[in-house]
Formats: C-alpha cells, structure tokens, sequence
C-alpha cells in the first residue's frame, strides 16, 4: 500500500519528502525493533539524521540550517514516523524549542545557540510541563527571579525530551504574579544544562517510544545571564501558544505515520492469513473494517493538510491545529487498535509491528496539550 501519497503534498516539498522517506528505508525501519526493546537512545541513526541534513533543518539559512517550511517538515513527520515514532520522536526533538529562539530571540543568541544545532554539534529541548501540571501553561510553578543581571531559577519539570542529552533547553518559568493578567506571568530563557543547578535525570521504563528519552529535571538556584531572556519578560505564554500551533500540525503529521504503519500491518497480515479455508480479507467484516480504518485515515491526513495551510498563513492558527492534532492522533489510536484486533493473538508478541505501533499511538494523543485540551480550544476559536 501507497498511503503517504504525495498528491496532497506542495510540490516544493515532495523533494524532501522523498529524502525522509529513503533515510527512513535505510535507517529507521531496520533498526526500530531493536532499539525499541533496548530502550537506548539511537545516537548513530541521529548522527545519520544530521550528516543527511534531515535533523533541525527548519533553522534558517541564515543560522546555518537549510530553513525548511512547515509544509516540509510535515512531509518528512509523515515518512518518520511511519517508520518509527520512538526514533523519529528522537531525531525531531534534537532541535526542540528552537524555533522560539530564532523567531523572537536575538542575533547573539542564535549566533550561540542556534547555529551549532544546524550544524549538528549541540542539541536543544524545550522544558515546559511540571510534575503537577501538564497542559495548564498558566499554572507553572517553576520560578525565574530577577537578580542583577542575572536570573535565579528554581523549581521542577518534567517529561522533558532531551533533558539530560541536550546542550541547552527552551525554559518556560514564571516571572510574575498578576491575577488579573495570568497569561503575562511566564517568559522563556535559554539554560546551558552544564550550569550550576541544573540537575536532569532520565524518566525510567516507558511503555512506548522507547528510542526517545525524557527526563525529570531540578533547578536549584540555577543561575543564568539576564541576557539569556527570550524577547520581553511576560511573553512566555504568546510565545509558546504561537509555536505549539506549528508544533500540533507535526504531532498530527505523528498521528498520520503511525496510523499508515498500523494500516499497513492490517492490510498485510489479513490478506496473506488463513482461517476456515480462506484469507481474513475475505470476510466482508474485516473488509468493512479496513474500509473504515481507510476512511478516517485519509480524513485525517486531508484535515491535516488543510490545517498546515492556515497555520502557515495565520488562518485562525490555533483551531486548525488543534482539529488536526486531536483527529489525527485519535484516528492513529482508533485504527492501530483495529488492527490488532485483525492480528489475533499474534498482536500481542513482542516482536511484532503492530505492537509497538499499538503503544506508540496511545502517547501523542496527550502531549503538546492533551486532546481534551484541543477540544477546548477548537470550541473557543471556532470561527
């Protein structure tokens, strides 16, 4: 089966899309059971990400990455993914958070940060949700003080991907604590992990996506430059709000190549299996099942498709993107699970595709703001 066609793709970004989907033939797809079941972080396939130029490559020219849109990096999120969502989690969170940088930050900052990330020499991420609060941006806990011309940080968080591996992560912690104002009170800093105070360690065994690492992390008068602020101080909230919009788009382009995987392994394995003298795919149940698992997946992936075009173009951004971020993480949930149940008892060997496929569709469902949290949203900015 064909289903991450490139009829729905821009034509400007079908290059690209065939770049993924061949690094994705010969570096993801033969290594993914492997590193599943070591749960290791796949250092050598990130190292052949960034020698292919296919790792932080939305940076722009100008900081040395290759700027590519958001139409492309959701055609290479399509063909990752589908291969493997743990590893490609792994490839996509090496430059994590740095869009906010280079968007809002200054030419000093991404002359430092930005530009060794493009050239694959450091790795970012982005650290935001705390032990206690998860989609609630406005009630993170996590402080930054004014000290000088320095800032005093203290606090937790966690679920941070790259936590331990990156260089420098993407802070968002609080700085204020107007009441009538609760969206005014956070900013984003930029925090080398080699600092002083800065304690991460990894999160342990994860059911799912096993090949991407997060970690729980602990600031203990963590100090850092003032000069390390992003933009304004109370502009946290604007500035993460903005860039979850592009980020959602990617997390349905998650959806979408874990939802082709688990299809693929339903169509395969019930057209070549045997039972009361004839293939599965000859029962009429099972072919309305894949039907149906056909429908919603092509649903989604044009929905998708549709949002990447508004958020690119500041169409009611943030609804589109929470449309497309709830239906196709929910679509790779619904069919992966018909799809074991098409598999029998063999889902449930740990050998096989579709179980891992199975695990790692329960996870983008809840991050970059669970999905009942983009209900919220699709209600509040419905046009």
């Amino acid at each position: 089966m064909e289903l991450l066609d490139e009829s729905i793709v821009p034509e400007h970004a079908r290059d690209v899309k065939v770049e993924a989907r061949e690094f994705a033939r010969e570096h993801i797809e033969p290594n993914a059971q492997e590193c599943f079941q070591a749960g290791e972080y796949p250092e050598e396939i990130l190292e052949a990400g960034q020698e292919a130029d296919l790792v932080a490559q939305d940076i722009p020219e100008e900081w040395g990455g290759r700027g590519l849109d958001l139409a492309q990096l959701l055609a290479i999120t399509e063909e990752f993914y589908r291969a493997d969502a743990g590893i490609a989690l792994t490839l996509q969170l090496a430059s994590f958070g740095c869009e906010i940088t280079y968007e809002h930050g200054t030419d000093e900052q991404c002359e430092e940060y930005i530009r060794p990330v493009a050239a694959g020499e450091q790795r970012s991420g982005l650290a935001v949700s705390e032990p206690e609060t998860g989609s609630d941006l406005s009630g993170m806990q996590t402080r930054a003080e004014k000290d000088g011309d320095e800032y005093v940080i203290n606090g937790e968080k966690y679920w941070i991907g790259n936590g331990v591996e990156a260089d420098w992560v993407t802070l968002y912690a609080r700085t204020g604590d107007d009441e009538d104002n609760p969206y005014g009170n956070h900013s984003m800093f930029i925090v080398p992990t080699d600092t002083d105070g800065y304690e991460a360690e990894h999160i342990p065994e994860k059911m799912a996506m096993r090949a991407s690492k997060q970690a729980h992390i602990e600031f203990d008068d963590c100090r850092i430059p003032a000069s390390n602020l992003i933009g304004e101080e109370g502009d946290g909230f604007m500035l993460l709000a903005d860039f979850f919009n592009h980020g959602r788009v990617a997390v349905a382009g998650h959806g979408l190549g874990i939802a082709a995987a688990a299809i693929e392994e339903a169509w395969e394995f019930t057209h070549d299996r045997e039972e009361f003298g004839r293939t599965i795919s000859d029962f009429q149940a099972v072919q309305h099942g894949l039907a149906d698992m056909l429908l919603e997946f092509e649903s989604a992936r044009t929905l998708t498709w549709r949002a990447r075009e508004k958020v690119a173009n500041e169409g009611n951004a943030g609804y589109w993107a929470a449309m497309a971020k709830t239906k196709a993480t929910e679509t790779a949930v619904d069919v992966s699970e018909q799809s074991m149940q098409f598999h029998g008892g063999r889902s449930i060997l740990d050998e096989r595709r579709i179980a891992r496929v199975f695990r790692d569709a329960r996870i983008p469902v809840i991050y970059e703001g669970a999905n009942e949290i983009q209900r919220n949203l699709i209600y509040g900015q419905a046009p």
